[in-house]
């Protein structure tokens, strides 16, 4: 992979540019109780269809906050993730409604990565982040494993980072990612991610 020197770096027109930061914690840390709202519960979700999964995807995190890498993949691609036993997804679950989503990948020996981790727009800021992230740490470590990893970016949500690390994640490296905009590839309407600008050809 290309290491960068300092400078500026022009993003080709038609693209996005992020800052990937990704994470790890090596060991469980001491979680406080978060009790549910009313109305909420989580809900373990085995083996999902593609359908299912990227109508949650959506919800979630594309509109906001530009989430694509699961639209752009083909539904049977998508559900060899979904339907392997190594994978562990888990719906928040507002008045029988999935409303946000929690995806663990335990498919590298050892090590659990926190795929996909979000709530829908109405819930942000109820502090149900914090019983999903416990959740979350919970099941990770209830399996033999000595890593737990994530990564955010400039794309996500801006207090991601900050939560992560407060959560008991610490960083561990960067890189830049450059991607088709999925906005004028037509896996997104043109609203989506609207803090990212989108730059034509």
């Amino acid at each position: 992979m290309t290491a960068l020197t300092p400078g500026f770096y022009e993003v080709p027109p038609g693209m996005v540019a992020t800052v990937v930061t990704h994470l790890e914690m090596r060991a469980p840390p001491q979680l406080s109780d978060r009790a549910l709202p009313d109305g909420i519960t989580f809900q373990p979700v085995p083996a999902p269809t593609a359908a299912w999964y990227r109508d949650l995807f959506l919800r979630v995190g594309a509109q906001d906050w530009l989430w694509f890498s699961r639209l752009q993949m083909e539904a049977a691609a998508l559900e060899t993730i979904l339907t392997d036993a190594k994978v562990q997804i888990t719906a928040v679950m507002q008045d029988g409604v999935p409303k946000g989503l929690l995806e663990l990948d335990f498919r590298v020996d050892g090590e659990c990565e926190l795929a996909f981790f979000g709530l829908a727009p109405n819930l942000i800021g109820s502090g149900l982040g914090r019983a999903l992230m416990n959740a979350a740490i919970t099941q990770a470590w209830a399996q033999p494993i000595t890593r737990f990893h994530v990564h955010t970016c400039t794309l996500d949500h801006p207090a991601a980072l900050g939560f992560y690390r407060r959560s008991g994640f610490a960083p561990l490296r960067q890189q830049i990612e450059i991607a088709p905009d999925p906005r004028l590839t037509g896996l997104l309407p043109h609203s989506a991610g609207p803090h990212i600008p989108i730059i034509e050809a």
